[in-house]
C-alpha cells in the first residue's frame, strides 16, 4: 500500500499555507515527493476568486478590518470563501495516475471520507444532487474545491468543526444561499486536531494508502512548514497571489475533463 504523508499543520496564515502547497505539488509533479495531506486551520480569511462576484462579498474593507478578518484576491476558480479557527481545512496533494484517473471519482472520495468522519460522531451527512459539498439536513458542513494539473491535486475541503459560523454574514458562501452548519451546531464534541486524525483515517481507508500514525508528521518535524498555533493572534493583510495550479471551495464545478487541468468547486 502506497504512503501518504499527513502534516498536522496547526494554524498557518493562508499565504503560508498557500506558498507551502505550490512547493508540494511542484515537488509532487517531478516525483521528488509522495502523496501528502495537509490539515491545518486558517486565521479569520476570506478568498475571492478570479471567477468571484463582488456583490458576494457584504462586508466593506473598514468592516472586515475591524473584525480582524484577512482578505487575499487569488486566481482561482470559483467565488468568495471564508477560512478560519475551528474549521478543519485539508490539502490532499495526491498524484491520481497512482489511484485513479478519474476527476470525479475524486471528488466523491473526499465528500465520503468526510460523512465518514461525521458519522463517527453520530451525524447523518450526506450529498445534494448537482452540489459539490457536503450536507445535513440542506445545511452545508464540508465545503470542496479542487484543481488538478497533471493529475496531481490541490487544495481540497474545508470541514466546519467548531467554527463560529457568525462570521459567514460576510459573504454569501460559494455565492449559494443555501445555510451552513458545524459538527459542535450539531451536538458533536470534537477538537480540530481530533476531526483530523479521524478524518485522515478514512481517508485513507477511500484512497487506498496508508495515514497512520507512523504517516503523520508534524510541523516541527518539518523545517519548511510554518506552524502557527491555535492560539496564535490573528492579523489581516491585503495578499495579492498568481497561484495557477489554486482552486478552494466557492462556486460550482467547473472546466472541461481534460487531462491536464481540471477544477471542482463548491
Amino acid at each position: 500500500m502506497r504512503r501518504c504523508d499527513v502534516r498536522e499543520l496547526g494554524r498557518m496564515d493562508y499565504g503560508e499555507a498557500l506558498a507551502l502547497q505550490e512547493k508540494l505539488v511542484a515537488a509532487r509533479q517531478r516525483g521528488e515527493v509522495g502523496d501528502q495531506l495537509l490539515l491545518l486551520e486558517h486565521p479569520h480569511t476570506i478568498t475571492m476568486g478570479r471567477n468571484g462576484r463582488m456583490e458576494n462579498l457584504l462586508a466593506s474593507d473598514e468592516a472586515l478590518a475591524s473584525a480582524g478578518i484577512s482578505f487575499y484576491p487569488i486566481n482561482r476558480g470559483g467565488d468568495v470563501t471564508y477560512h478560519g479557527p475551528g474549521q478543519l481545512v485539508g490539502y490532499p496533494i495526491l498524484d491520481l495516475r497512482e489511484w485513479k484517473r478519474d476527476v470525479g471519482a475524486y471528488v466523491r472520495g473526499i465528500e465520503q471520507a468526510i460523512i465518514d468522519t461525521l458519522a463517527d460522531y453520530g451525524i447523518e451527512a450526506g450529498r445534494i444532487a448537482g452540489l459539490t459539498g457536503v450536507w445535513v439536513d440542506g445545511r452545508k458542513i464540508a465545503a470542496i474545491g479542487v484543481h488538478i494539473g497533471r493529475w496531481v491535486t490541490s487544495h481540497g475541503f474545508a470541514l466546519n468543526v467548531n467554527t463560529d459560523l457568525s462570521y459567514f454574514q460576510y459573504i454569501v458562501p460559494c455565492g449559494l444561499t443555501k445555510p451552513v452548519t458545524s459538527m459542535a451546531q450539531l451536538g458533536a464534541r470534537a477538537t480540530v486536531a481530533e476531526a483530523g486524525r479521524a478524518l485522515a483515517g478514512h481517508f485513507g481507508r477511500v484512497f487506498d494508502c496508508e495515514t497512520g500514525e507512523s504517516a503523520v508528521l508534524t510541523a516541527s518535524e518539518r523545517g519548511n512548514c510554518h506552524d502557527r498555533r491555535s492560539d496564535a493572534p490573528d492579523g489581516r493583510e491585503h495578499c495579492g497571489r498568481n497561484p495557477d495550479q489554486v482552486a478552494e471551495e466557492a462556486g460550482r464545478a467547473c472546466g472541461a475533463r481534460r487531462a491536464a487541468i481540471r477544477d471542482f468547486d463548491g
